[in-house]
């Protein structure tokens, strides 16, 4: 009886921080009192909630987020160095006799460099360029915005920086051949969503005009064409020779600087950029280090308590991967607004009490928690940085961009949730 009430008092707060951070609290803040409310709900000594709870989780995430910011280093230096400026350029050479390929190609190009590149600096480095371009080839605003999104989305999948920050919940799931099986599969399903979506408006996509061709082309910074295999590179790595993401992404570091001649022009010049670009990346990812610290002391004092509401949560969690995959994938709009189903939000509690039970193998969980926060709050919710900053610099209704997007995004999340059943029940 005493376990059902405590239980019952974990599920209040934690629907409590669900209400607070779709309020617009700030998910930080929420992260800490929620911690503290369950070590004291818990009963957890107060000796083992500093060492267990605070510092071993703290301690041990530091290499998860060393491999955070090598990603956000290499994706600053793939902007920076120009290199991904040049590949998102190619697309304007087929623009003018195939615009509806073009803009397919737009989409498949950004999402090639996203599968390694990160944050929100990369993403406005290649929108200043690639939504332009979208726009020029007579997509309507919405679908052109919704559709660079949803391909930036796609990436996120296989992107290191993302698996590395879910796997604090799940770290039995290895970023190898099992995982990116499943995740270069649900990345093709979202890319072939989105190609579905622009056919769908392909009566708004207009031959290009020349002027338009001939002014993008003006001031394009070329790069050795090499290095159009560095964004895929560090997954390549790790795919054929099993290295671990750090010395991958270390490896395209170097070679982007050695192929885009950044050696070339003295030693303090070329130290100038490394600096630049690593103080840049860090700044980029600064508040989520934090909040991901927090994030390893919820999921932390999560699996203390679980005990404590198993019985509550058997009643409640599916326990059939068939079940619980539709159940995701119909409820997955639950992830816009930073909600339940969104793991860099409230979700964050969802998938620390998921991992707690252990009714699924770890990588079939992970699926369902990465599942609506790539496709679904990623790809098509206005509280994604990137995306409210496209929505704002293109003066794009909210309204109008939710329409567009969430429900392609939708249809995404139920795809891959069955994809994952299939793959890992």
């Amino acid at each position: 009886m005493l376990n059902i009430i405590i239980g019952l008092l974990l599920i209040a707060t934690f629907i409590g921080l669900v209400v607070y951070v779709m309020k617009g609290g700030d998910i930080m803040i929420g992260f800490l009192v929620m911690k503290i409310l369950w070590i004291i709900i818990g009963g957890i000594p107060i000796n083992q909630a500093a060492n267990e709870i605070i510092a071993d989780p703290a301690m041990k995430y530091g290499s998860t987020i060393m491999v955070i910011v090598f990603g956000s280093w290499f994706g600053r230096v793939l902007v920076d160095t120009g290199i991904a400026g040049d590949i998102s350029k190619q697309a304007i050479k087929i623009s003018y006799r195939y615009p509806i390929l073009a803009a397919i190609f737009v989409c498949l190009i950004t999402a090639f460099i996203f599968t390694s590149a990160y944050g929100v600096g990369a993403v406005i480095a290649i929108a200043v360029i690639l939504l332009p371009i979208l726009e020029s080839l007579g997509l309507k605003k919405n679908v052109a915005v919704s559709a660079f999104v949803m391909s930036i989305g796609a990436p996120m999948y296989v992107n290191i920086v993302i698996v590395k920050q879910i796997q604090l919940f799940f770290p039995k799931v290895v970023y190898g051949p099992k995982y990116l099986t499943f995740g270069f599969s649900a990345m093709a399903v979202q890319l072939v969503v989105v190609i579905l979506f622009i056919l769908l408006h392909a009566k708004s996509i207009h031959k290009n005009e020349d002027q338009s061709l001939e002014k993008e082309k003006e001031g394009t910074k070329k790069v050795n064409k090499l290095t159009y295999i560095l964004p895929i590179l560090p997954v390549l790595v790790n795919i054929l020779f099993k290295w671990e993401p750090i010395p991958g992404l270390l490896l395209a570091i170097i070679l982007a600087l050695l192929l885009t001649g950044k050696f070339n022009h003295g030693y303090k010049a070329m130290l100038d950029f490394v600096n630049t670009t690593i103080k840049k990346s860090i700044s980029d990812i600064s508040t989520l280090i934090v909040m991901l610290m927090f994030l390893a002391m919820f999921s932390a004092v999560a699996v203390k308590v679980t005990g404590r509401f198993n019985d509550v949560l058997t009643a409640i969690i599916p326990q059939d991967p068939w079940v619980l995959a539709l159940t995701i994938g119909i409820l997955s709009p639950l992830a816009l607004f930073r909600g339940p189903l969104m793991v860099w939000g409230a979700g964050s509690a969802t998938a620390a009490v998921l991992a707690a039970t252990g009714f699924f193998n770890q990588y079939f969980a992970f699926a369902m928690i990465i599942i609506p926060s790539v496709s679904m709050a990623v790809s098509a919710c206005i509280t994604q940085s990137w995306n409210l900053w496209a929505v704002q610099e293109t003066k794009l209704p909210v309204k109008t961009f939710l329409k567009t997007g969430v429900p392609f995004g939708w249809i995404t999340c139920i795809l891959n949730a069955i994809l994952a059943v299939l793959m890992f029940k």
